[in-house]
């Protein structure tokens, strides 16, 4: 179960009913990193270690409640600029600000459409955070608890020593008894998830025999076969035992005279149990010998197969296909599962109830946002933040950002995932109800009964014979393996210097000494296949496709020319290509296109469900809306006779600190920043960060106040995720 509290944002539902569209590969490249001062250098370390405060919590709940992420207004009693007010509660810009610059994608973008919504996202989560930690005042942690978890922290850190840690503490813009307080709210919060988790019923006969119908294949065994291997050094010696086996001598005990693996068991794959081998899955063995032996559906012997430096005989007695488990042997995981997606559901049931209609004051006017519904569906409405909340948490979009002009990838974003996110949390909200209506005992989150509510629409799907030899005709390539070999190169002024080594030395004796007297150079090209790089293409094509005259332990190739000279390839360890045949891929081929129509079949009737309920989309009005607010909250030009960084307000005179992406508080902090907390369009004076657009002493456009004096820093937040 994921100990996050659902904020009702797409990052804490898995969105895999309906996919966004992958972004487009960025043209450019990164821009390289810059040079950051010693000091923001120091300051990223310190919050790299930090981050080890997360491993309190599973990974979900690190994002909403590690201490790292503010510098005590949102968790720890005011400190700094209060912002805004959620139910009398203070979140201070500082603690928003530092939220931004700890996130690479909120951080990219302060103004414009890009800067409006981050700052929408931004703000409802923290708004929702602070809703949830005030649930959690009733829980009780004692002192003893909380100095056990920062006694892990300090020794997971190395931070043992008082002032190490009390530095650290600093570096991050908090106290000790601030992050006492936050610790405090970690374990608060996990301890109610465990309370809901412990009040959760049971899986019922309904639930468990509905979410086993539905997801019947995450209870498949693996293929796994019963069987003998023999494994020797020398290629040779391993044909001369093939022939043997063939002609039927015993293969456990040629196993026992010759094998260097399993010896002492006549070669059993798995241990002996009952006088036979126990059956095992292709993970005991290397996967060209594994793919050799498990194409055998009706058992014998492979050919020798090369793998490692080694070489493999198989005899295969028995092969066991994957099969889906019956609900009696597979019951104990099934009610597992169910009662895993019961508890995720009372967890986010919770938490959204205490997220419900908070009372929010916004104390400075420039973090207010407006955060409109953006679609409706069978009663309910849907937070344009949630669609924000998809786009920040996706990783395609944090590598676009940066690269791409800001007007293109809002483009993209309007035109293309937004779109798709809005139908995505339709059908989310929606699942719960159609399952009701249908009346279907599914459970677990909202995300998660609207896949096992695809998974109910594509529960008939099948696949034909002719599917399986279509996708196999049309994806050959997917099934072969490339011929492979080790190369030794040597290279003559003349064909006829070539020609007389390529027939003189029969493959006694060193190749490099030989090729050497004869005249030549040697090179050592090692592992080749058909598209190697590290030998002439003319060179590679005749070692693994040519005609090699054979020498012991292996192959010369024809002789090739190679720019003005003339080159003979000496070939061992020659794998020549193999195509499986269809016969023993049919089993990959049918699941594969078996997920795929259930996939198609299970949206199409996810899509028809969530048509008839009759949702609206208000995207279109919403970005329409969002635009001319932004468009009019722009700065009017300054007027005849100012510099671009010269402020109108004869009061703002430019502060000291670091360059700042806007202001937190105070008037002087940042040309532009007379408004207190106004973002500013002009850096500060100062040598900010440029990683982050302006850190710390001047982040907050003088958070101070009017003298400019350095505001206390903030630590990075850890990345939503």
């Amino acid at each position: 179960m994921t100990n996050e509290p659902p904020n009702d944002q797409p990052k804490n539902e898995p969105q895999t009913v309906r996919v966004a569209p992958p972004a487009p590969e960025p043209q450019v490249r990164a821009k390289a990193a810059r040079v950051a001062n010693p000091d923001a250098r120091r300051k990223k370390l310190t919050g790299g270690l930090l981050i080890g405060l997360s491993l309190l919590l599973v990974a979900g709940l690190a994002v909403q409640f590690t201490p790292q992420l503010g510098s005590g207004g949102l968790f720890g009693g005011q400190k700094g600029t209060p912002a805004l007010k959620v139910n009398g509660a203070v979140v201070t810009a500082e603690d928003l600000e530092a939220q931004r610059r700890g996130n690479p994608v909120l951080a990219n973008a302060t103004d414009g459409l890009l800067g409006d919504d981050f700052k929408i996202y931004l703000v409802r989560q923290a708004i929702n955070r602070e809703a949830t930690i005030q649930a959690l005042k009733g829980i009780q942690v004692s002192r003893a608890d909380i100095d056990a978890e920062v006694t892990k922290v300090r020794e997971a850190n190395n931070l043992t020593d008082n002032k190490a840690w009390t530095d650290a503490l600093q570096g991050a813009g908090l106290s000790d008894s601030q992050f006492r307080q936050q610790t405090r709210d970690q374990l608060a919060y996990q301890r109610k998830i465990e309370e809901l988790k412990k009040a959760t019923p049971a899986a019922t006969d309904a639930e468990i025999q509905t979410y086993y119908d539905l997801n019947k294949e995450q209870f498949r065994s693996e293929a796994r076969i019963v069987g003998r291997s023999i494994v020797v050094a020398d290629e040779a010696k391993a044909r001369a035992l093939l022939v043997q086996a063939r002609g039927g001598a015993d293969f456990a005990a040629l196993a026992s005279q010759n094998s260097l693996e399993n010896k002492e068991r006549g070669g059993a794959l798995g241990p002996i149990e009952n006088g036979a081998p126990r059956a095992v899955t292709a993970a005991v063995l290397p996967t060209e010998v594994s793919t050799a032996a498990f194409a055998l559906p009706g058992g014998g012997l492979t050919d020798v197969v090369a793998s490692g430096g080694r070489y493999y005989i198989v005899k295969v007695d028995r092969l066991l296909p994957a099969a889906v488990r019956p609900l009696a042997e597979a019951r104990k995981d099934v009610a597992t599962a169910v009662d895993n997606l019961k508890q995720n559901a009372a967890a986010e049931s919770w938490v959204r109830e205490q997220q419900k209609d908070p009372k929010v004051e916004y104390v400075l006017p420039e973090w207010k946002v407006e955060d409109p519904v953006v679609a409706t569906v069978a009663g309910q409405n849907i937070p344009y933040s949630d669609i924000v909340g998809g786009i920040v948490n996706n990783q395609q979009i944090a590598g676009l950002l940066g690269q791409l002009p800001p007007d293109q990838v809002v483009g993209l974003l309007n035109s293309s995932f937004k779109p798709q996110l809005v139908q995505q949390a339709i059908d989310t909200y929606a699942a719960p109800n159609i399952a009701s209506k249908l009346g279907l005992a599914l459970v677990g989150s909202r995300a998660e009964v609207a896949q096992q509510l695809a998974a109910y629409g594509g529960r008939n799907a099948s696949v034909s014979s002719t599917d399986v030899q279509k996708y196999y005709r049309e994806n050959i390539t997917q099934f072969e393996s490339p011929a492979s070999a080790t190369l030794d190169e040597a290279s003559f002024r003349t064909r006829a210097q070539a020609d007389a080594f390529r027939t003189d030395w029969n493959g006694q004796g060193s190749f490099l000494t030989a090729a050497t007297r004869a005249g030549g150079t040697v090179s050592e090209r090692g592992q080749i296949t058909t598209d190697s790089q590290s030998a002439a293409a003319e060179l590679v094509t005749a070692a693994l496709g040519g005609d090699l005259r054979a020498v012991q332990g292996g192959g010369l190739t024809p002789v090739v020319k190679v720019g003005d000279r003339f080159s003979v390839g000496h070939v061992t360890n020659l794998v020549k290509a193999t195509t499986q045949p269809l016969t023993a891929v049919s089993p990959q081929i049918r699941d594969t296109l078996l997920a795929q129509k259930r996939g198609e079949a299970g949206q199409a009737f996810l899509n028809k469900e969530v048509a008839a309920l009759k949702p609206v989309s208000k995207l279109d009005a919403v970005l329409a809306a969002q635009a001319k607010r932004v468009e009019a909250q722009k700065p009017a030009t300054p007027p005849a006779g100012t510099t671009p960084n010269e402020s109108t307000d004869p009061a703002a005179t430019p502060g000291t600190g670091e360059t700042g992406s806007g202001g937190a508080s105070g008037s002087n902090g940042a040309t532009g920043g007379s408004t207190p907390g106004g973002a500013s369009e002009t850096p500060a004076t100062g040598s900010g960060d440029a990683d982050n657009g302006g850190t710390q002493d001047g982040s907050a456009g003088g958070a101070a106040g009017s003298t400019g004096t350095p505001a206390e820093t903030t630590p990075p937040a850890q990345n939503d995720r």
